[in-house]
Formats: C-alpha cells, sequence, structure tokens
C-alpha cells in the first residue's frame, strides 16, 4: 500500500498580505516580525524566492485574531 503525505500549500507574500490576503501591514513590517521570530519563517524555493506554509498562516491569523478579541 503506498500512502502518500498531502503536500502542504505553500502562499506567496502576496497571497498573505492585504489587499488580497488576511494581514493587513507592509511588508517592511512583515519581514521585521518574521526575522524577530514573532511571525512563522518562510522556506525558501530558490536563490531569490521564498513562501509560507499555509498552516502556519492559518495558525497566525487565529492568534492575531484572539489578541483582538
Amino acid at each position: 500500500m503506498n500512502k502518500t503525505m498531502p503536500v502542504p500549500r505553500l502562499l506567496r507574500l502576496n497571497d498573505i498580505l492585504a489587499p488580497n490576503g488576511p494581514i493587513p501591514v507592509s511588508k517592511s513590517s512583515w519581514w521585521n516580525k518574521v526575522r524577530s521570530g514573532e511571525y512563522p519563517s518562510y522556506v525558501r524555493l530558490g536563490p531569490r524566492t521564498v513562501a509560507w506554509k499555509e498552516s502556519d498562516i492559518h495558525a497566525l491569523v487565529e492568534k492575531l485574531s484572539g489578541a483582538l478579541q
């Protein structure tokens, strides 16, 4: 039996930040928080290409929405 694990979906920055994505911060704020560890780290796809796991972004949105309540 060949069991394959589902491949996690990867999101690029344009899919994460507003207006297309759920997180309304600037690119510079996003990168500062990634560097500080407050936001999830990225997966390197190439020398100048990075993406984030969709599950990590969903967890971040849940964390941020909980902080607003």
